[in-house]
């Protein structure tokens, strides 16, 4: 059986098979979304030490030497750190929205107003009104930014390149995903043989006229007779699952719905699969589902046989008493057991629970009708680490753990003498232990991550004994696909130059053969033209932070360089390099240094590192980003008024905390689908998981926390903080869809009234010129599943806005 399935921010780590491993690159946003990947660059590093201000430390910098500067390079570094200049030629009529000043929440003694309350109700006819005319304003904004027609023509032409997926084994047949170029969604495709005839198996296209529904899971079973697959409409969390039989494609009447968060996993009859999925809600079919805001509580296991009504389904598992905590479950690789992994919140850790299948005296079948929970064992019974299952031969289990190794290691237990557990790998001092994939009988392929690039190697499965190292590029590893029984694997390699290698690697002989299996070419585009550099960036505390800088070769270190600078820092994700279509047509074409900052809070360095970015310590995230756009400030990259910063999710709180704090040190902000409300935010949809990042208002420790950075509760007039006068808050987008259940539209609805108010109407005449705009996508979600065209419009625009608002000029 393989499971197949999309990654996502901000939701509890589900596991995948131990058939392919899939890295952070597949993630929910369409700014990760993969357009294929793969590149290789020099990492250099040079020692400057400087010291221009004295609020920033530039000591110990590890950074690409430029070219000498000259004094006028640096005429005055504070102008080059001030990027509030008007960019429109006359400021913006905003519309006005009601401000209830009734509603006060008292947190721990403190009273904090809420007046755009009412936006979070998302069905009444105010907060349609406020978006319809939002929409208006950001269109008419959008139409005077030249550069926006030539970026989607460019980025249309470049898009329209064939994209491939690794290659996935079951039963007799392989499978893998394609897009020809501008197809709105993958489609799934199968063989008999590598060689053989590739037919489509299911095309999701075909099942929307807009290419708004999306595959968001998949999964083959053992014998390859069926494709249990989930659909998903207008980006929504939410997913119905169907069944195909794979001989004929005939679709089977079986429909599962209300399932969220979950795995599809086969048994090895072939008679049905588990599931997890939430009540059904009140509203039952009338919802609009993906517009709801309620909680996502009391995630159950189930167990669906083919040819039944979901009414029948066995339900396997269920805690009413932690509502809520997710669960999934993976049917090891021979069959015998199914695992159910149970999840907190969004922290790595998770409980462990086993049922041996062939121990049941009338197999699942006895289950039916009965209201009795299958007889799960449980082998880890705490919160304390995370564990993922590697392997199993009998009653002996291989795991990837952090549990005493923040950078994680592999070790095994016998269910016989489940407190016996053996380090077979242990933790790497300094690299992250991403993956293992067991294949060749005896084998594994593991996976580090060293200074936020992979590493490959193959080790022997019962001693982790190192064989051999497998050669790839620098860059990322974004799938290793592989079976146990089998000697061939694939591997998906990506980075920020080019566009995609597949290579297929043979253990069958003495030593590993690698060769590539498919490499993606994209028409037109030159990676000779641009050159990738890794700086390491002192932190207000003086901790290193890596950073990619990716450049045309001729790039002027003069500070005159529109630059775009990415971040995310949260929830353990590493941003590893990845190829964008829209970013290097904004380096050729716009002249932009695009940069991405591995700041802390992610998982490059392991857990420590995602620690030292959450909770109490979640400043740390905000000082990083900052260090690193006043890095590429004072090496001449770009000055304030020319440098944008993106992050979308937890990265689009990244944005709204830093040009809260720091309004002075850029021109243009783009915060995708952020969290902006750090006060509310648990109380909607899967809201209530990511307290293990942030903490919660509701306890009053964390509540200080909470109120010193949360974007809603931050704005303020920067002219009145500081003794230049012009100083505004830099030309931002907000940008966020109407069926994004996981972070819901109401942070970027509230957050745009505040700015908007606070800063502009609230006044006669404002200082702040600079334009504070929404764009609201429909038929969109939080980022998965979002079909092509919607993915370049929104593009074309976004960065449109960012060339308007830097005056950066098209280069042909």
């Amino acid at each position: 059986m393989f499971s197949c399935g999309r990654l996502a921010h901000a939701i509890p780590t589900i596991p995948r098979t131990p058939r392919i491993r899939l890295t952070s690159r597949q993630t929910s946003l369409p700014i990760f979304y993969p357009l294929s990947v793969f590149a290789s660059y020099k990492i250099q590093r040079r020692n400057w030490r400087s010291g221009f201000s004295p609020n920033f430390n530039f000591k110990d910098f590890h950074r690409k030497k430029p070219t000498e500067p000259s004094q006028s390079r640096f005429v005055s570094f504070s102008q080059a750190l001030m990027g509030s200049l008007s960019v429109l030629d006359k400021p913006l009529q905003y519309p006005s929205a009601r401000r209830d000043e009734s509603v006060i929440d008292n947190y721990h003694g403190l009273e904090i107003p809420d007046p755009y309350r009412w936006l979070e109700d998302p069905d009444s006819e105010e907060t349609k009104a406020f978006v319809e005319k939002q929409v208006q304003l950001t269109d008419s904004v959008l139409k005077t930014c030249e550069t926006r027609e030539k970026l989607r023509e460019k980025i249309t032409e470049l898009f329209d390149f064939p994209r491939f997926e690794a290659p996935f084994r079951a039963g007799d047949k392989y499978f893998y995903f394609h897009n020809t170029g501008l197809q709105p969604q993958n489609v799934l495709y199968v063989q008999d043989s590598l060689d053989g005839k590739a037919e489509v198996l299911l095309d999701p296209n075909v099942l929307s006229d807009d290419g708004t529904v999306a595959l968001s899971t998949c999964a083959v079973s053992e014998d390859a007779k069926y494709l249990a697959y989930g659909i998903s409409s207008s980006g929504s969390d939410w997913v119905t699952i169907k069944v195909m039989r794979v001989e004929d494609k005939g679709v089977e009447p079986d429909t599962i719905s209300w399932v969220k968060f979950s795995t599809i996993s086969w048994t090895h009859d072939s008679k049905g699969f588990f599931y997890s999925r939430y009540p059904s809600p009140v509203e039952g079919e009338n919802l609009d589902a993906g517009t709801e805001t309620h909680a996502n509580l009391h995630h159950e296991l189930y167990y669906h046989f083919l040819g039944t009504d979901q009414s029948e389904d066995i339900l396997c598992w269920n805690d009413p008493e932690n509502p809520k905590h997710t669960r999934a479950a993976s049917v090891t690789e021979d069959g015998k057991y199914v695992l159910l992994y149970t999840f907190e919140n969004c922290d790595p850790v998770n409980k462990v629970y086993y049922c041996d299948l062939s121990m049941l005296p009338d197999g699942l079948e006895g289950f039916r009708g009965k209201k009795e929970l299958l007889p799960f064992v449980k082998l880890v019974d705490r919160f304390d680490a995370s564990y993922t299952d590697v392997a199993n031969d009998g009653t002996v289990f291989t795991f990837r753990t952090n549990k005493d190794a923040p950078r994680y290691k592999l070790v095994q237990v016998d269910l016989k003498e489940p407190t016996s557990w053996i380090e077979i790998l242990p933790e790497s001092e300094k690299d992250v232990l991403e993956s293992a994939v067991a294949v060749n009988s005896d084998q594994l392929v593991v996976s580090y991550l060293s200074d936020v690039k992979n590493v490959l190697q193959l080790r022997d499965l019962k001693t982790g004994a190192l064989l051999h190292h497998l050669p790839v590029d620098i860059g990322t590893v974004a799938a290793v696909s592989a079976r146990r029984k089998d000697n061939i694997l694939f591997i998906k390699f990506t980075s920020f130059l080019v566009p995609g290698i597949i290579y297929q690697c043979n253990l069958g002989a003495e030593a590993p053969h690698m060769k590539i299996f498919r490499e993606i070419v994209v028409p037109g585009f030159d990676r000779t033209d641009f050159v990738v550099n890794q700086v390491f960036v002192l932190s207000k505390d003086g901790t290193q932070i890596p950073m990619f800088v990716v450049s045309r070769k001729d790039v002027s270190l003069d500070g005159s360089n529109p630059c775009l600078l990415y971040g995310y820092g949260g929830f353990d994700i590493s941003i590893t390099p990845y190829f964008s279509v829209a970013r290097n047509v904004i380096a050729r074409h716009l002249g932009a240094v695009f940069c991405i900052a591995n700041i802390r809070g992610g998982g490059e360095y392991g857990e420590e590192w995602h620690k030292a970015g959450s909770l109490a310590r979640k400043q740390n995230c905000f000082d990083d980003f900052i260090a690193c756009a006043e890095y590429l400030i004072f090496a001449g990259y770009t000055r304030a008024k020319k440098l944008c910063i993106e992050g979308g999710s937890n990265g689009g709180l990244l944005v709204g905390a830093c040009i809260n704090q720091r309004p002075d040190l850029f021109g243009c902000a783009l915060a995708h689908v952020g969290v902006m409300d750090m006060l509310r935010f648990h109380k909607f949809t899967i809201g209530h998981a990511w307290t293990s990042d942030y903490g919660c208002s509701e306890n009053e420790e964390e509540f200080h926390w909470l109120i010193k950075y949360s974007p809603l509760h931050n704005v303020r007039r920067p002219w009145e903080q500081s003794l230049s006068q012009g100083i505004q808050y830099p030309s931002t987008m907000l940008l966020t869809a109407d069926h994004d259940d996981r972070v819901v539209p109401l942070h970027s609805l509230k957050l745009l009234a505040t700015m908007q108010y606070v800063l502009c109407t609230s006044l006669e005449k404002s200082p702040q010129t600079n334009p504070i705009i929404g764009r609201i996508e429909s038929k969109a979600g939080h980022g998965a599943g979002r079909p092509t065209q919607k993915m370049i419009d929104e593009a074309a625009d976004r960065y449109g806005f960012m060339a308007k608002t830097l005056s950066a000029s098209w280069i042909d």
